[in-house]
């Protein structure tokens, strides 16, 4: 006589599924998570929290359009050089005002 047995039988050889093939599954379908937290005192918002979590492969959220850690210059070495690239031109477009709003100045001849 065989008696249940309390716990769940573990996955072994012969269950559909194992951990690469759910994980490939998710990462080539995507999984999205969102959600908000707000904290409100009389009509007054103090505090909102915008959670939204993506689990999927870079090639999935580029079909999805999404590719926000390709323009953060965080996370991009590429984002980060045009970001300092743009600012270095702004910060060189003010100079060169600066410089035509100095009185007696002789404005440079371009190169």
């Amino acid at each position: 006589m065989t008696t249940p047995s309390r716990f769940p039988e573990p996955y072994g050889h012969s269950s559909g599924a194992n951990l690469a093939d759910i994980l490939e599954r998710v990462l080539d379908k995507g999984v999205v998570i969102a959600g908000d937290i707000r904290i409100n005192l009389l009509d007054i918002e103090l505090l909102t929290v915008k959670l939204r979590l993506i689990v999927a492969s870079v090639d999935k959220a580029k079909e999805m359009g999404i590719d926000w850690w390709e323009t953060d210059p965080a996370l991009s070495s590429r984002a980060r050089r045009d970001e300092l690239t743009r600012e270095n031109a702004e910060l060189r477009e003010r100079l060169a005002r600066l410089e035509e709003l100095e009185p007696g100045h002789v404005p440079k001849e371009a190169p």
